[in-house]
């Protein structure tokens, strides 16, 4: 029996990279899939029907069961489409995997406010629709006087939790989605739904574009090496939060290669304290203390930098 037996779940953009790693494994774990794609480009312009209904016929011959879909996240309707497809397909929903994503890269002063809608259009709005009608449907469920025991797994990024250059856009996005995990964990577990998120490190069509990341070799120099940035090595993580009895809720998770981890979040360091409020005189003085063995901001290169080097020594492909 796979550890997905008789789940029924949504993956969002699942016709290439991560997401389509997603759709097989939750597959041959036994669920059942509707593999969401609207076909786009990286950018996300353009629409092509045969990234998902590829994937579908990829499960359907290794004797799996799915459907395609090719509404867009960000539509609201489609949203609505894209939850129905689910339930009239296969008669009901337990999992909503949140994956769909496009860059538009470009540093602060010379972003457009296209390429910063776009972004947060798909990132942020692509995971409140589905997620909206997903918790809608659970909570009927519930109301009906069913036991729910569903998960939602959405898909942040370290350029949103420690930031990246070039990608205001993106890692607003990312970092929100962050925080939408969290409050969706509270907000939702009344009615039986678990939600958690991902900050992969894998080798996709994204990653690929991103600033920072030219480092990285697209292919190991030995092919009998373990691959640490193969996209399959985040999707057991995926299901595993997505199984029935998985304990976690309003978790995000660091997954790449051999590694899986769990963020602290924001954390409050230091004070300083005044006997009143404030003056800016006083802080002038008191304020500076806070920077006291704290790093400065970089002006180029990243936090996320130091932590995929930090990763790689681990993982044995730098040297230590």
């Amino acid at each position: 029996m796979g550890a997905l037996d008789g789940r029924v779940a949504i993956i969002t953009g699942a016709g290439r990279g991560i997401g389509r790693e997603h759709a097989l494994l939750f597959a041959s774990e036994g669920a059942k899939v509707v593999v969401n794609d609207l076909g786009g480009d990286i950018d996300g312009t353009g629409e092509d029907r045969a990234p998902a209904q590829l994937v579908v016929d990829e499960i359907r011959e290794m004797g799996g069961e799915a459907v395609a879909n090719v509404d867009s996240v960000a539509d609201w309707e489609g949203a609505q489409r894209l939850v129905n497809t689910a339930i009239e397909t296969f008669g009901d929903l337990h999992v909503l995997v949140n994956n769909a994503g496009i860059l538009r890269d470009r540093v602060l002063v010379n972003m457009t406010e296209a390429e910063w809608d776009a972004v947060m259009a798909v990132h942020l709005k692509g995971h409140f629709c589905p997620t909206r009608f997903a918790a809608a449907y659970w909570r009927e469920q519930v109301k009906a006087g069913k036991e729910v025991k569903a998960a939602i797994v959405n898909t942040s990024s370290g350029a949103g939790l420690l930031g990246n250059f070039g990608q205001t856009n993106y890692g607003a996005a990312k970092a929100g989605i962050a925080a939408f995990t969290i409050i969706c964990a509270m907000e939702l577990a009344r009615y039986g739904v678990r939600a958690n998120a991902i900050a992969p490190l894998a080798r996709t069509r994204l990653t690929l574009q991103t600033p920072g990341m030219d480092q990285v070799v697209a292919e190991p120099e030995d092919a009998s090496r373990f691959d640490v940035w193969n996209p399959a090595n985040v999707s057991p993580l995926v299901a595993y939060l997505s199984t029935e009895g998985c304990p976690f809720n309003g978790g995000v998770f660091h997954v790449a290669g051999t590694e899986v981890g769990l963020f602290q979040g924001w954390t409050l360091g230091d004070v300083v304290r005044s006997d009143d409020r404030w003056t800016v005189g006083a802080l002038q003085a008191e304020a500076p203390k806070l920077l006291e063995g704290r790093p400065e901001v970089a002006s180029a290169g990243t936090l996320l930098d130091q932590f995929t080097t930090e990763f790689l020594t681990r993982q044995g492909a730098l040297p230590g």
